[in-house]
């Protein structure tokens, strides 16, 4: 439903996400990344902690995890560690070496540090993603939280210095990713827990 509305091209779905409980759907937008995941398996903490989002946001939509790439993930965990930020998953192959950190020290989402190598090139999109994305991009997201002020300096100071795109809003009530941009053909779409929402 969401790729016809959106004119989305072919997904990838990684079977890998199943050690996480979760099945995907991962579509190319330019050189970025919309993914979406459910739960299949709640059994499985990755697939619990989906649940508990879903069921904190009030809706079947809402966002989970925050993906950012960074030219060096070893300073980038230094200085994860220096915030005192645990780390809930790891992985390194040959031309991807990722940590997911913690959302209760992230504050906000799970935030995923990602060194792809060569730094083009996008594992997790699947093989051949260029030729299946469409024009546009992911174009930020908000992020609601108690105190937006000091979750938006650690996300930079983790990251290595402002997260192009990532907006922080004092939580109303919300909390965790209320909305996703994209720009595609020229218009201006907001995904939100509500649904989707488009803005010419």
């Amino acid at each position: 439903m969401l790729r016809e509305r959106l004119g989305l091209g072919e997904p990838y779905r990684d079977p890998a996400v199943s050690y996480f409980g979760l099945v995907n759907a991962v579509f190319a937008v330019g050189d970025s990344f919309l993914e979406v995941v459910s739960p299949v398996a709640p059994e499985v903490p990755g697939a619990r902690t989906a649940v508990r989002q879903l069921e904190r946001s009030g809706s079947d939509v809402c966002g989970y995890m925050a993906m950012l790439q960074v030219d060096d993930l070893a300073s980038a965990r230094e200085r994860a560690r220096a915030h005192s930020v645990r780390e809930v998953f790891e992985v390194e192959v040959d031309d991807m070496v990722e940590v997911h950190l913690h959302p209760g020290d992230m504050m906000g989402a799970i935030v995923a540090l990602s060194e792809p190598r060569p730094a083009t090139s996008w594992r997790w999109g699947g093989e051949g993603w260029s030729e299946r994305s469409v024009p546009g991009q992911v174009a930020g997201i908000t992020v609601a939280v108690p105190d937006a002020e000091a979750v938006a300096e650690r996300w930079s100071a983790i990251a290595g210095g402002p997260v192009p795109g990532c907006r922080f809003i004092a939580g109303d009530g919300r909390a965790g990713i209320v909305e996703i941009e994209l720009r595609l053909g020229g218009r201006r779409h907001v995904i939100t827990p509500g649904g989707d929402t488009l803005i010419a």
